[in-house]
């Protein structure tokens, strides 16, 4: 995922437009968290037409990736190295270091916690959901603990969800931000994708992750903006900057 330098000073454009962009947050967390909930529901309670769909998505996938080694093993790489969770942390890890060193360091803070959290949601749900993964006399990938949610669909929403609140904040240039967002919306489809196709996850469970994981990043960008407005009632146009 591509990184831009942080601009040194703030125009009021930019305040202005970091501060429409808090807006719609909330009703995204909103809607995220409910889909969420009925996403759950539907697996816990096993809904017949949801588990067709699962076995039927998953069926297909698994015997194009048996029958396409090659293939199989490019998404093995991506799943693997190029999108995995740890990957994405690594870049996160980047940016809060950049924020460090601009003086930033109760938004990096921030975005620190809002990864945790992340984690300890998916761990716990998975524990909870207790959710078996895919299993194939043919296996062509393995992966251990449960499946609902994907850990990888979650982390690379909350990773890139993140980013390009950081670069919204930053006033970063709209080239930047369009290949962002560009590389970003290929990253959170694409791991989706891989988990299936290799076996290793439900569509559910993929869907699931992103619905999670959209739900931390817009509750915690509100979150942010009323907090920092709280401690200075003159800084909503700069919640997340000058902090």
């Amino acid at each position: 995922m591509p990184s831009t330098p942080l601009p040194t000073t703030r125009t009021p454009d930019v305040d202005a437009d970091s501060h429409r962009a808090s807006a719609p947050a909330l009703p995204c967390t909103l809607l995220c968290t409910l889909l969420f909930g009925l996403l759950l529901t539907l697996v816990v309670v096993q809904w017949g037409p949801l588990m067709s769909l699962d076995t039927a998505l998953s069926g297909a996938l698994h015997r194009t990736a048996v029958a396409a080694p090659g293939w199989t093993r490019l998404n093995r790489v991506l799943s693997d190295w190029v999108w995995d969770p740890w990957t994405m942390r690594a870049l996160l890890a980047a940016a809060v270091v950049v924020l460090v060193r601009r003086g930033e360091r109760r938004l990096a803070v921030w975005v620190v916690a809002t990864a945790l959290v992340g984690t300890v949601l998916q761990q716990a749900v998975k524990a909870l959901v207790g959710r078996d993964r895919p299993a194939w006399p043919d296996p062509v990938a393995s992966a251990g603990y449960f499946a609902f949610p994907s850990g990888h669909a979650l982390t690379a929403l909350v990773t890139g969800g993140l980013l390009l609140w950081l670069l919204r904040l930053a006033g970063a240039r709209p080239l930047w931000r369009w290949t962002a967002r560009t590389v970003i919306a290929v990253s959170v489809v694409g791991v989706g994708f891989t988990r299936v196709y290799l076996g290793v996850h439900w569509t559910s469970d993929v869907v699931a992750g992103w619905l999670l994981g959209g739900a931390l990043v817009t509750g915690s960008a509100a979150a942010y903006s009323a907090y920092v407005s709280r401690l200075d009632p003159g800084a909503a146009e700069r919640a997340g900057w000058r902090s």
